[in-house]
C-alpha cells in the first residue's frame, strides 16, 4: 500500500533545513513529494545551502524515489545542495547504490553527520 506523501514539518536550522519522507515512495506518491520538498525549499530561498533528505524511515523506494533525489537536486539554486541520510542496510541505501545516485549525492548514516557536512 502507497501512502500519501507525508514529510514532518521542515526542521531549519542556520542554511539547512531536514524533511522526513514517508515509509513508501513510489509512483503514486513521488511527484507530491517533489512539490512539497521544492516548496519548503522556495520558502528559504536565499538561505538555503543543505537540504537533508532523511530516508531513515523509508521501507520501499523504487525509480521513482531516485528520480525523485534527481530532481530535487538539478532543481535547487546552485549554492545549495542535497544530502541524504539512509540506514546503512537498508532499502534506501541500497537503491542509491545501485542506482549510482551515490556519486552524485552524499549519503550519511545520521542526521547530525548530514546537517554538519
Amino acid at each position: 500500500m502507497t501512502f500519501l506523501p507525508n514529510p514532518v514539518e521542515p526542521q531549519d536550522r542556520p542554511g539547512r533545513v531536514l524533511l522526513e519522507l514517508p515509509r513508501e515512495i513510489d509512483y503514486c506518491n513521488a511527484s507530491e513529494l517533489l512539490t512539497l520538498i521544492m516548496s519548503a525549499a522556495r520558502v528559504r530561498a536565499g538561505r538555503l545551502r543543505v537540504l537533508v533528505l532523511d530516508l531513515r524511515e523509508t521501507h520501499f523506494m523504487d525509480s521513482q524515489g531516485v528520480r525523485l533525489i534527481n530532481d530535487v537536486r538539478h532543481r535547487l539554486p546552485a549554492e545549495a545542495r542535497v544530502h541524504v541520510v539512509a540506514e546503512a542496510e537498508g532499502v534506501a541505501r541500497r537503491v542509491l547504490e545501485l542506482t549510482g545516485v551515490r556519486r552524485d549525492v552524499p549519503v550519511y548514516d545520521n542526521v547530525p553527520e548530514a546537517l554538519a557536512a
